[in-house]
């Protein structure tokens, strides 16, 4: 991964242009699986959450540990979201599309553990298909202070889906099995 200051270098000399700080840590894809049932609709709205941490071989874990051994210890000044998709997973029963689960928009957010602080990570309006689909990303590492940030960091915060129901949803005895995939990237 150090490889960056020296292809960045071969840039500059040949192109003549500047070069920003590189990365130092990147994440392989974190998949958060929640399951949205008809029963758990509230106020017309589906609102689930999971850990960031659950995912098998805890992703999230392994590139923020990757982030602070590139900078000795010290973590990141900056995380960046670059990727955030949603799809509805084959195991889901009586809805095929994202449409027959959500209506208007939908976010992606971070729920804080100790403050229950939430931070936006990502939104779509009128998902359709059974995705992967790709989300607006709102997420701006900048925004966490305090304990917030450290929780960031320290993985200790649940990944939020949340957005009306489509019509019928509610009463549909379904269960939408739905993933939301984000990958991310640390700077020092």
């Amino acid at each position: 991964m150090r490889q960056y200051p020296t292809i960045c270098s071969r840039l500059v000399a040949l192109a003549g242009i500047a070069c920003g700080s590189d990365a130092v840590s990147f994440s392989a894809p974190v998949g958060i699986n929640v399951k949205a049932k008809s029963g758990d609709v509230a106020g017309n709205v589906i609102s689930e959450a999971k850990d960031i941490q659950t995912e098998a071989g805890n992703p999230y874990k392994i590139f923020i540990d990757g982030a602070h051994q590139a900078l000795g210890g010290r973590d990141p000044s900056r995380i960046e979201l670059t990727s955030l998709t949603l799809l509805l997973g084959a195991q889901s029963t009586n809805v095929t599309r994202l449409e027959e689960v959500f209506t208007g928009r939908v976010d992606a957010l971070f729920l804080m553990n100790d403050t229950n602080n939430t931070f936006p990570v990502g939104h779509v309006t009128s998902p359709t298909g059974g995705g992967p689909v790709a989300m607006d990303i709102d997420f701006n590492s900048d925004s966490f202070t305090g304990v917030d940030r450290t929780n960031l960091i320290a993985g200790s915060f649940k990944v939020v889906i949340r957005g009306s129901a489509a019509a019928g949803f509610a009463a549909k005895g379904a269960e939408a099995n739905l993933q939301v995939t984000l990958q991310f990237r640390a700077f020092e």
